[in-house]
């Protein structure tokens, strides 16, 4: 695990998850494989083994960098700016 500045970036407390899936998937007819959730805005999306990788498209569309697992007991981070978990 590495430090990045864009964790010192995130906003504290950490943002509530504005829905429980991902409403792109759920729009489109698809099951997420896992879900994210973003750090800055709490927008949650799919990942990157899911058909439509929501959570990338969101970092690309909004220069979000870091989203945490949004899985039952995970807690990791991910930069998507340093490529690593942060």
């Amino acid at each position: 695990m590495s430090e990045c500045p864009h964790t010192a970036e995130l906003p504290r407390p950490e943002p509530e998850p504005r829905e429980e899936t991902c409403p792109e998937c759920l729009s489109a007819g698809s099951h997420p494989v896992q879900l994210r959730l973003c750090l800055v805005c709490g927008q949650v999306g799919c990942c990157e083994s899911s058909p439509y990788q929501h959570a990338t498209q969101h970092f690309k569309d909004t220069g979000h960098a870091v989203m945490r697992s949004f899985e039952p007991g995970e807690r990791w981070r991910w930069c998507f700016v340093d490529g690593s978990i942060v």
